[in-house]
């Protein structure tokens, strides 16, 4: 799933985002969310959040655990 939508992300869950020093790249970091920062119901390039390591990036996927 991509991270698009506010209401499918939920604390704790396992994603990969893209930071900001990473945009131009593309570059995937992956990590679980800690804090959901943005307050629209969603946003055309992923929801930004603020991964449990203290990085902040947008949700580009959601990865679901068997």
């Amino acid at each position: 799933m991509d991270g698009t939508i506010r209401k499918d992300i939920q604390i704790g869950q396992l994603v990969e985002v893209v930071l900001k020093k990473d945009q131009r790249s593309g570059e995937l970091t992956e990590g679980i969310v800690k804090t959901i920062l943005t307050k629209s119901p969603s946003h055309p390039h992923g929801i930004k959040v603020k991964l449990d390591d203290g990085q902040v990036g947008r949700v580009k996927t959601i990865i679901l655990e068997e």
